[in-house]
Order: structure tokens, then sequence, then C-alpha cells
């Protein structure tokens, strides 16, 4: 099979495709040809060599794909109500740039009605990320006020649908005019442009004085205090990557009189009961909405596979709104 290899740790150059034996499914697995790769920020890190793929999995980089399960576990499908030929989304653990993938059936979604495989390429790394962290970890509420940091980005575009459907408000944080109207179209009742705005400020403005409910940080750094500030009295910081740097500076007084939550985690190397829950729940509440037309593809572009490098540029570059995506 064709694949995207990462041949030293370094920046997008050092992406090239390469000819890999086909991965073979083993119990409780399936073998899905991919149609579409999608491409997240983890990829990116493990090109760099900051973020190795956990024991067993394909030094492969990519986490999402979609396409049509050719193989696998005939009872583990079954139990997943799914069969050879069905066409599919599904989390992977590793492997995803490449023309066959393994992953585990709990991990596999139905390919939403309407929906193309590149369109559903850049479903599961975000919803599961989003699901796990707004909703079971920071446990959003309807009526409650969501602040997404990167409203733009695939997990923001995510966030933002999937808690407008589910009836919060959603604040977001973007860096420039484009990417506030963008998020606004999706749905956002308010776009902070962090360059020119103290989001602070703007979230006690938003909610006259009272502070947000849940906070979805993928900053980390300084924003961690800063988000302890803009919190509500028993509000929630989820953290989920440190783009902003791994210290912060809190006022942890603050956090002491508002009774605050802060929680972070990372999805890969949780295990495959823990994400086939993940599915279970997004099966469940978040894929009727994406059936019912409530929740949108946001692809900023789809890319050959061959074009691995120029993607990984792009996402560095900050420019995209939305997903991007690598198609076999």
């Amino acid at each position: 099979m064709r694949a995207i290899a990462i041949t030293r740790p370094g920046g997008p150059e050092v992406l090239e495709l390469a000819e890999r034996p086909a991965p073979a499914a083993g119990s409780g697995e399936c073998l899905i040809r991919v149609a579409a790769s999608g491409i997240n920020r983890p990829d990116l890190l493990q090109r760099k060599g900051a973020y190795p793929p956990p024991p067993g999995a394909s030094d492969l980089p990519g986490l999402e794909v979609a396409g049509e399960i050719v193989a696998g576990d005939a009872d583990a499908l079954a139990a997943q109500g799914f069969r050879l030929g069905d066409q599919v989304c599904a989390l992977a653990n590793g492997g995803g740039y490449a023309e066959f993938c393994v992953v585990p059936v709990g991990q596999c979604l139905p390919l939403p009605r309407g929906w193309t495989l590149a369109q559903a390429a850049t479903l599961p790394e975000t919803c599961f990320t989003v699901w796990a962290n707004v909703f079971e970890r920071a446990g959003l509420q309807a009526g409650e006020t969501l602040l997404v940091h990167g409203g733009a980005s695939g997990i923001g575009v995510t966030a933002i649908q999937i808690a407008k459907a589910l009836g919060a408000r959603v604040l977001v944080t973007v860096g420039s005019a484009d990417k506030a109207t963008a998020c606004l179209a999706l749905g956002a009742d308010v776009a902070i442009n962090y360059r020119e705005q103290d989001f602070v400020a703007e979230a006690k403005a938003a909610t006259a004085g009272r502070g947000v409910d849940v906070i979805l940080d993928m900053v980390a750094g300084d924003y961690v205090g800063r988000g302890v500030q803009a919190l509500a009295e028993d509000g929630r910081l989820a953290i989920i990557a440190v783009q902003g740097g791994v210290q912060a500076d809190i006022d942890a007084g603050l956090v002491l009189r508002k009774r605050l939550t802060i929680t972070g985690s990372t999805l890969r190397p949780r295990s495959a009961t823990f994400k086939a829950g993940l599915a279970r729940a997004l099966r469940e509440r978040v894929w009727p909405l994406i059936d019912a037309g409530r929740i949108r593809p946001v692809v900023y572009r789809e890319l050959p596979a061959a074009q691995a490098a120029e993607a990984h540029a792009l996402m560095e570059s900050n420019q995209h709104i939305g997903k991007i995506v690598l198609v076999w």
C-alpha cells in the first residue's frame, strides 16, 4: 500500500510517500480501505518527534480516517452493527496516513447521512476529543456558557456546533476577523479577537459579569491563569493541548473561592474500551444531530495524500478554518 512516512523528526519536508505492507486486522479490529485521512495537531507533534505513538501502534501518522470496511473480526463487526462493505469513519491509534488502516471496531462510526468520505474524515478526532472533555469531563449542560479557545480550528468548529446543538451558549477566541465571521456563521454567540481584545474582560461582559461555565483550552500557558479569572462560580477548565506552553501561574485563592475544577486529558493513550465508550455516546447523542443537518462539515482544503507536507505546512500557518484532509 501507499503511505505517508515520517523519515526523520523535522519540518513538513520529512513526510514522504512510501510503500508499506498492508496491515492485517486482529481480534476486535477491522481493516479500512482509506478514502480520506484527517489532519490534526498531534500529527504535527509526532512528525517533530514530540509525540511518539503508544506501544503497539503504527509508526505512521494519522489519527482519523474514513473509508470502507474490507476485512475484520466478524463477531466484533456484528456486535457494533457493521458488516463488510460498510462506509465508516474511525478514530485510529496511528497509521491513518495510508491506503489501508486497522482500527478497533469499537472506534468506528457510520458515515453520516449526506456526507462524503472526505468530509467524514474530519469527524473522529475532533468529536471524540470534544465529547470527552467538554461534555464528560467538564459536564457542559444546556443553558450554560462555553468559551472555546481557537474557535476556527478543527476542534473549535466541532465544539461550537455540538455545544449549540445541545443548548449551550458559545463564546470563542479567534485571531482574525475572517475567523470571527466563520465562527459566528457556525452558531457562536460571541467571537473575541485575542489580538485586539482581552478575552477575560469580553467573557465577563458577555455574561453580565458572571463568567463562563466551561472553557475548552488548547493554549495553556498564561491562558490557564486568565481562564481562572474568566470562569463563573463552579466553573470548569478543560485543557487539551499546550500550544502556549506547559507552565501556568494561577490564583489558587480564586480557585478556592469560586469552587473551580481544572482538568486535562490526552486521548491517544487511552484504552480501546474507553474510546469505544466515547463512540457509543457520540452515536447516541451527536450522530442524530449530524444526520439532521444541525452539525455540518467544515473542510478548509482537500489535498492529494502525496501532498501531506503541504497539508502540514498549511496547518502550521494557522490560516485554515476547520479541517484539512488528505484524499487517497
